[in-house]
Protein backbone atom coordinates (compact mmCIF):
# COMPACT_ATOMS: atom_id res chain seq x y z
CA UNK A 1 0.00 0.00 0.00
CA UNK A 2 1.09 3.47 -0.85
CA UNK A 3 1.61 6.31 1.95
CA UNK A 4 0.09 9.41 1.04
CA UNK A 5 2.45 12.46 0.83
CA UNK A 6 1.26 15.74 3.52
CA UNK A 7 -0.01 16.94 0.21
CA UNK A 8 -2.76 14.60 -1.25
CA UNK A 9 -3.52 14.12 2.95
CA UNK A 10 -4.14 18.13 3.22
CA UNK A 11 -6.22 17.87 -0.09
CA UNK A 12 -8.64 14.97 1.17
CA UNK A 13 -9.16 16.89 4.61
CA UNK A 14 -9.67 20.03 3.03
CA UNK A 15 -12.49 18.05 0.82
CA UNK A 16 -13.74 16.74 3.66
CA UNK A 17 -14.06 20.06 5.49
CA UNK A 18 -15.91 21.68 1.97
CA UNK A 19 -18.39 19.03 2.25
CA UNK A 20 -19.67 19.37 6.00
CA UNK A 21 -19.39 23.22 5.68
CA UNK A 22 -21.84 22.66 2.47
CA UNK A 23 -24.35 20.19 3.87
CA UNK A 24 -24.58 22.64 7.10
CA UNK A 25 -25.39 25.66 4.85
CA UNK A 26 -27.95 23.71 2.79
CA UNK A 27 -30.12 23.52 5.99
CA UNK A 28 -32.51 25.97 5.30
CA UNK A 29 -35.47 27.22 7.84
CA UNK A 30 -39.35 27.35 7.23
CA UNK A 31 -41.33 29.96 9.49
CA UNK A 32 -44.46 28.04 8.40
CA UNK A 33 -42.61 25.36 9.73
CA UNK A 34 -41.32 26.83 12.48
CA UNK A 35 -45.12 27.70 13.66
CA UNK A 36 -45.79 23.87 14.68
CA UNK A 37 -42.56 23.68 16.53
CA UNK A 38 -42.40 26.51 18.77
CA UNK A 39 -45.17 24.96 21.10
CA UNK A 40 -43.25 24.69 23.92
CA UNK A 41 -40.90 27.87 23.49
CA UNK A 42 -44.24 30.05 24.28
CA UNK A 43 -44.46 28.38 27.35
CA UNK A 44 -41.89 30.94 28.46
CA UNK A 45 -40.64 32.73 25.62
CA UNK A 46 -43.93 34.62 25.35
CA UNK A 47 -44.40 36.00 28.84
CA UNK A 48 -43.49 39.60 29.42
CA UNK A 49 -40.74 40.00 31.99
CA UNK A 50 -40.79 36.46 32.84
CA UNK A 51 -38.10 35.14 35.07
CA UNK A 52 -37.01 31.32 34.68
CA UNK A 53 -36.25 30.26 38.77
CA UNK A 54 -34.56 26.98 38.32
CA UNK A 55 -31.76 26.03 39.03
CA UNK A 56 -30.69 29.70 39.56
CA UNK A 57 -33.22 32.67 38.04
CA UNK A 58 -32.74 33.78 34.31
CA UNK A 59 -34.07 36.80 32.56
CA UNK A 60 -36.35 34.72 29.69
CA UNK A 61 -35.88 36.57 26.92
CA UNK A 62 -38.52 37.50 24.12
CA UNK A 63 -37.37 36.09 20.99
CA UNK A 64 -40.02 37.96 18.49
CA UNK A 65 -37.34 39.82 15.76
CA UNK A 66 -34.86 37.70 16.85
CA UNK A 67 -32.35 36.95 14.05
CA UNK A 68 -32.85 33.63 12.87
CA UNK A 69 -29.30 32.46 12.78
CA UNK A 70 -28.06 33.44 16.44
CA UNK A 71 -31.78 31.47 17.32
CA UNK A 72 -30.48 28.51 15.51
CA UNK A 73 -27.26 28.71 16.50
CA UNK A 74 -27.73 29.32 20.87
CA UNK A 75 -29.93 26.27 20.20
CA UNK A 76 -27.25 24.36 18.52
CA UNK A 77 -25.09 25.13 21.28
CA UNK A 78 -27.44 24.22 24.02
CA UNK A 79 -27.50 21.39 22.14
CA UNK A 80 -23.53 20.91 22.61
CA UNK A 81 -23.96 21.88 25.80
CA UNK A 82 -21.82 25.43 25.15
CA UNK A 83 -24.69 27.14 27.02
CA UNK A 84 -25.43 25.75 30.46
CA UNK A 85 -28.96 26.74 31.09
CA UNK A 86 -30.70 22.67 31.99
CA UNK A 87 -33.90 23.35 30.90
CA UNK A 88 -32.91 24.51 27.61
CA UNK A 89 -30.22 21.76 26.61
CA UNK A 90 -32.84 19.28 27.71
CA UNK A 91 -35.26 21.02 24.89
CA UNK A 92 -32.40 21.28 22.47
CA UNK A 93 -31.40 18.18 22.73
CA UNK A 94 -34.46 16.95 21.41
CA UNK A 95 -34.12 18.90 18.19
CA UNK A 96 -32.50 18.38 14.80
CA UNK A 97 -30.79 21.39 12.98
CA UNK A 98 -33.76 21.54 10.48
CA UNK A 99 -36.05 22.28 13.63
CA UNK A 100 -34.14 24.94 15.08
CA UNK A 101 -33.59 26.39 11.49
CA UNK A 102 -37.38 26.79 11.43
CA UNK A 103 -37.30 28.07 14.81
CA UNK A 104 -34.96 30.54 14.07
CA UNK A 105 -37.21 31.60 10.92
CA UNK A 106 -40.42 31.57 13.06
CA UNK A 107 -39.00 34.18 15.17
CA UNK A 108 -37.14 36.17 13.06
CA UNK A 109 -40.59 36.48 11.17
CA UNK A 110 -42.06 37.44 14.45
CA UNK A 111 -43.28 41.37 14.37
CA UNK A 112 -45.27 43.28 16.97
CA UNK A 113 -48.26 42.92 15.25
CA UNK A 114 -48.16 39.62 14.10
CA UNK A 115 -50.85 37.26 14.49
CA UNK A 116 -50.21 34.18 15.10
CA UNK A 117 -48.58 35.02 18.73
CA UNK A 118 -48.88 38.66 19.71
CA UNK A 119 -46.55 38.25 22.76
CA UNK A 120 -43.59 36.70 21.16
Amino acid sequence: MKKLTILPRLLIAGLAFAAVAAQADEVKGSAAAGNAKVWLCTGCHSIPDYRADYPLVYRVPMLGGQNAGYIATALAEYKKGERKHPTMRSIAASLSDQDMADIGEYYAAQTASSPNNPLK
